[in-house]
Order: C-alpha cells, then sequence, then structure tokens
C-alpha cells in the first residue's frame, strides 16, 4: 500500500501562481510515475502533468509552459510549480502515483485539494 499526502493549493487570483507538493509513503518501488490530475465541478479528471522517476515528464497541453513538475526521489515527493494561473485551472488537484507491482500497475490516489482561480 501506499499513501499520498497533499499540501498547497488554496486561493489565488488569476495570473498568480501556486505550488503543491506530494509526499508518497508505504510500498513505494523504485520504478515509477508520480503526478497531478484535476477535476472540475461537472467534469472528468484529467491529466495535468506526471513525471517519471528517471526525470521525463509530460503535460496537458492547457498547462505546458505555464506548469512544472518535477520530484525528488529520496524524499518521494513529486512538487508541481503553477504559473499565470487562469480561472480554467480551478478544480480539485489530485496527486498521483503509479507503479508496477506482483499483480500488474497499481495506481494510488491522494485525497485532493482545492486551487480556485479568481477573475
Amino acid at each position: 500500500q501506499v499513501q499520498l499526502v497533499e499540501s498547497g493549493g488554496g486561493l489565488v487570483q488569476a495570473g498568480g501562481s501556486l505550488n503543491l507538493s506530494c509526499v508518497a509513503s508505504g510500498s513505494i518501488f523504485g520504478i515509477n510515475t508520480m503526478g497531478w490530475y484535476r477535476q472540475a465541478p461537472g467534469n472528468q479528471r484529467e491529466l495535468v502533468a506526471r513525471i517519471t522517476s528517471t526525470g521525463s515528464a509530460d503535460y496537458a497541453d492547457s498547462v505546458e509552459g505555464r506548469f512544472t513538475v518535477s520530484r525528488d526521489n529520496a524524499k518521494n515527493t513529486v512538487y508541481l510549480q503553477m504559473m499565470t494561473l487562469e480561472p480554467e485551472d480551478t478544480a480539485v488537484y489530485y496527486c498521483y502515483l503509479g507503479q508496477l507491482e506482483r499483480n500488474g500497475v497499481r495506481e494510488y490516489w491522494g485525497q485532493g485539494t482545492h486551487i480556485t482561480v479568481s477573475s
């Protein structure tokens, strides 16, 4: 089992910045992918950004160039630096960890943290 605890988030004006962090604990394997998804009211959960344990990252088109995902493998922590936030970024942001376990790929999710961007 893996537990994910997010921190950061809150209310920010459009054009502002916020940082999220997520610490993973438990049975974490060396090869994994961590990242962030979000879900706005009435929408499906969507990928924001993710990064592999070797540092390869990819982003949703809507956040490319504004958000940066990074990780500290020694601390089992993933970060999301968000800049030039837009009202459309308002959502619940979920931390994610996926890893290959004995029975296949297993996904873990944090509880979610709210981000509201006011116009």
